[in-house]
Order: structure tokens, then sequence, then C-alpha cells
């Protein structure tokens, strides 16, 4: 139980570094606070609105990920190094590659929702 509550502590940290350091985190918080209510408006059914609140966790996730990554590269030098920059790339690129999941997801469902599909 104690590892339990511990962990839960360790994501509480996380959540609330990245918050205050990072603007794109807030953002993506923001757009989950919009998500819930949007999902049952846009959702038809309750797996759908699963999904579109489910897609913008998917897409925070990765954002801390990236976030983590960033700082863990900013950690081991202030030099600019090409490598490293690749890695940062990547990260972004992931970041890239869930925006347009979501985006997709709910386009998806808003033209289910008005009857396109």
């Amino acid at each position: 139980m104690s590892r339990l509550w511990r962990a839960c502590i360790n994501t509480w940290n996380g959540l609330t570094f990245a918050t205050r350091s990072e603007q794109a985190i807030r953002e993506e918080l923001f757009a989950l606070l919009l998500a819930v209510p949007l999902s049952f408006v846009i959702g038809t059914t309750a797996a759908r609105r699963l999904e579109l609140v489910a897609v913008v966790l998917l897409l925070l996730t990765v954002e801390l990920l990236n976030t983590a990554i960033e700082k863990l590269a900013d950690r081991l030098t202030t030099d600019h190094d090409p490598q490293i920059g690749r890695v940062k790339d990547m990260g972004s690129a992931a970041v890239g590659v869930a925006l347009v999941i979501a985006g997709m997801t709910w386009l998806f469902a808003l033209g289910e929702r008005i009857g396109l599909l």
C-alpha cells in the first residue's frame, strides 16, 4: 500500500512540475478539460466519448514523455550536440503524431455526429 501511495505522490509531483514549467502541458490539460464535456456533445456512443477523452490523454502522455526527454537532455549538456538535437526532434515528432491521431479521431467523431459518415 505504501508503494502505491509513493507512486501517487510521484505522479502528482511530476504533473505539478510539468504544468508549472511547460506551456504545452498547460495547453493540453486545458484541452482535456474541454474534451470531457465536448465528448458528450460530439460522441454518439459511450465508447466514442471514451475514445475522444482517451486520445487527449494519449496526447498528454506523449507530451509528458517528450518533456522528460528534453529536460534530461538539457541536464546532460547545454552545448549544442547534434545527436541530442535529433533525440529532441524525435520526441517532438512523437507529439506531432499524437496530435494527428487526436485530430483525426475528433474529426471522425464530428463527421459521425453530423451525419457525414
